[in-house]
């Protein structure tokens, strides 16, 4: 009677850990439908992206990282406005020539090139792209960014849940502990089986450790990405966007059209060298006096183009082009691989959370209840009371390890094709009434 009254004791102090940390884990909202299409996921579904988007947003631009960036923005501008001005001045000469006592010669001389091969033109437009360029690089750089630093601040939620529940754990073998002990005095609890609950305490407390250095690390590193490790997060999974499934690549991701300007930004570079080396006239006025006599003058001179005629430098431009089209389809192929690894992991991993969610949450209390009986009954011995033990413990942690993977899948694909700023930026243009918030993080 009395081992039976032990057994139900251990069971409510393993069962309360395991359950209870269940419950905090678990979505507040009801189960979406697994055979929903993608096209029917909600995007903002009781997210509650106001307890810690705007904090981390403001941290992420304190960055100097990211103020590097607004100064290389400003400075591809300032290089719009430095390539769209006249390329030649004009020059001013003048002469002095003592032939003798009364006739001194005097010289003025005005000459102005002209630009006849459009290098201002060109030199403009390549500055344009190359600022297009830049943008694109700096909207991937920060979704990238975003997608390091949401994914740290996951695993930082994630490894503090498992240290409450590992910590529970721990508290739950102690007190097991001391009342198998005063039972072993009693008689009613074997040496063995007093050494096995011992055996079970031990490595409870070398999972409390590792789970608190687990949760240590997973500070750092959101400390080391983000300035601060106390960011308040909840999470979003019910926001995590199901991927609509398409045969090919968008072009327009902004991951892919980067890669595109580079193609465009190589022609306007071709063109560049041509008009760079495209023969361009000078003329000249020139205004001499000589003695009592006025002279005027006007010249014309034209570079000619014999001895080189830079038909080699062309070539090399041009091929320039053939090889920024063959970064294009690099970046497109391995673009295209990401999306179709995201295509096909994330709606699994999504349909293995839901089914790990019914079957712990649904049948966790019964199977509780299940153990209670058996024990009070005897039917179960201490060893497999203890596997059951292990069993709860290892279905809450292979939980949190789904709901990692699935944000970790998500973040990945959103951060690679550049889409994931813009995707907070909507969650947040609907947390303010001002209107979008877009044009305050960018600055």
């Amino acid at each position: 009677m009395k081992k039976a009254i032990i057994a139900c004791l251990l069971l409510i102090y393993i069962a309360d850990g395991a359950l209870s940390a269940q419950a905090a884990t678990a979505v507040d909202s009801k189960d979406t439908d697994r055979n929903r299409s993608a096209a029917q996921m909600p995007t903002n579904v009781q997210a509650n992206f106001s307890a810690w988007l705007p904090a981390l947003m403001k941290d992420f631009n304190a960055l100097p990282e990211v103020r590097a960036q607004e100064a290389r923005r400003r400075q591809a501008q300032l290089k719009i406005s430095a390539t769209d001005q006249a390329v030649y001045n004009p020059e001013l000469g003048l002469g002095y020539q003592n032939a003798s006592a009364s006739e001194d010669t005097y010289s003025l001389n005005i000459s102005q090139a002209i630009d006849w091969g459009d290098k201002r033109g060109v030199g403009a437009r390549k500055a344009q792209l190359e600022a297009d360029i830049l943008l694109s690089d700096i909207a991937l750089e920060r979704s990238q960014m975003l997608a390091n630093s949401v994914q740290a601040l996951v695993e930082q939620s994630q490894m503090r849940k498992a240290l409450v529940f590992q910590k529970k754990q721990f508290s739950s073998a102690k007190i097991q502990l001391k009342i198998a002990q005063q039972q072993m005095q009693l008689g009613d609890l074997s040496a063995v089986e007093l050494q096995l609950i011992q055996l079970d305490v031990a490595s409870k407390a070398s999972d409390y450790a590792m789970a608190e250095q687990a949760s240590i690390t997973a500070d750092a590193n959101v400390l080391m990405l983000l300035n601060s490790s106390d960011l308040p997060f909840n999470g979003f999974f019910n926001a995590l966007i199901l991927p609509n499934i398409a045969k090919q690549i968008d072009p327009e991701l902004p991951a892919l059209r980067g890669a595109y300007q580079h193609v465009l930004l190589a022609k306007v570079t071709a063109e560049q060298v041509k008009a760079e080396t495209s023969a361009d006239p000078t003329i000249s006025l020139n205004a001499e006096r000589e003695g009592d006599d006025n002279k005027l003058g006007l010249g014309l001179s034209i570079p000619l183009q014999i001895r080189n005629n830079y038909s080699d430098t062309l070539a090399v431009a041009s091929q320039e082009i053939a090889i920024a089209e063959q970064r294009y389809l690099t970046s497109e192929r391995v673009l295209t691989q990401q999306q179709k690894k995201f295509n096909l992991s994330l709606p699994r991993l999504t349909e293995r959370y839901q089914d790990w969610r019914e079957l712990v949450l649904g049948s966790g209390q019964e199977a509780a209840l299940a153990l209670s009986q058996q024990w009070k009954s005897g039917d179960i011995n201490t060893s497999d009371y203890l596997q059951s033990q292990r069993l709860l413990s290892s279905s809450y942690l292979a939980g949190l390890s789904l709901e990692t993977a699935l944000y970790s899948s998500w973040l990945e694909w959103m951060g690679a094709s550049g889409q994931l700023e813009t995707f907070l930026n909507s969650q947040l243009s609907v947390t303010f009434n001002n209107g979008p918030i877009s044009s305050i993080l960018a600055h």
